[in-house]
């Protein structure tokens, strides 16, 4: 199964959740995991996602997120779980 982790970090306001969860929906993506929490005033979330339905290019998958996230003011990241597992490994 084809799977990516979306991280998002920012000031805490309502909305956050609600819209990423849009983004993805839009895209035919399904949430499978989720983890979030708000530190003091800062919401961190991070997301399992499959991307076995997923509609259209990765690309504008990022894109769409990366839009999502500069009018929500947050930094949201995607990206394939293998290249993450990758990573956690350096």
């Amino acid at each position: 199964m084809s799977k990516a982790v979306v991280t998002v970090v920012g000031k805490d306001k309502p909305g956050i959740i609600a819209g990423v969860s849009k983004t993805l929906a839009e895209h035919n993506i399904n949430i499978l995991d989720v983890s979030q929490t708000i530190m003091g005033d800062i919401f961190t979330m991070s997301m399992l996602v499959s991307l076995e339905e997923l509609e259209g290019q990765f690309n504008a998958l990022q894109d769409d997120l990366n839009t999502l996230g500069e009018s929500l003011g947050v930094t949201i990241h995607t990206q394939r779980e293998e290249i993450f597992d990758a990573m956690s490994k350096v």
